[in-house]
């Protein structure tokens, strides 16, 4: 054991001893080669040569900011929040888990029960806000539906209603 702790406390006792070790140019060789401090270039900075650029924002880069700056607007608006608007807050979020309550048994009912009572409950409340969202979302679903009737009729035309493309029906053999 004491071997061991000898051959491990030696040279770990050396390390933290300090030397100081001072050189001087020999007699005999001469100084053509040495150079002054500012001649170096790393003392010196490059005149005209260095321009910097800013690399565009990544996707990643503007997500994250998008994402902070929302964060930064919601602080600021709880910060500032309106009279009466955490007790709207919680009774909105007693209706979601009210909602929870009401779904046993079904997935389905899991995802649309609790949003749905969260939303008549906040349309009490944001009765504006709610009227502005049905029609947009009115409008939107409209445009959804033309969207899927195009489609459908242009896949019927182009299937079932070609001249010379008429399926054999039982009647014609």
């Amino acid at each position: 054991m004491f071997k061991v702790l000898q051959k491990s406390v030696g040279p770990a006792s050396l390390s933290l001893l300090t030397f100081r070790v001072y050189t001087a140019p020999k007699q005999d060789s001469p100084l053509k080669n040495s150079m002054k401090v500012d001649k170096l270039s790393l003392y010196s900075v490059p005149e005209g040569q260095s321009k910097h650029m800013e690399e565009p924002r990544t996707q990643l880069e503007e997500g994250i900011s998008h994402l902070v700056q929302w964060g930064l607007d919601s602080y600021e608006n709880l910060q500032n929040a309106p009279p009466g608007f955490f007790p709207r807050l919680g009774i909105i979020g007693f209706a979601g888990v009210v909602g929870l309550l009401f779904t046993r048994g079904s997935k389905l009912k899991k995802l649309v029960y609790p949003p749905g009572f969260m939303g008549l409950v906040a349309s009490i409340y944001y009765s504006q806000q709610a009227i502005m969202f049905i029609q947009v979302s009115g409008e939107k679903l409209h445009d959804w539906g033309l969207r899927g009737y195009i489609v459908i009729e242009d896949l019927w035309k182009e299937n079932f209603q070609k001249p010379g493309n008429v399926k054999s029906s039982p009647g014609n053999k």
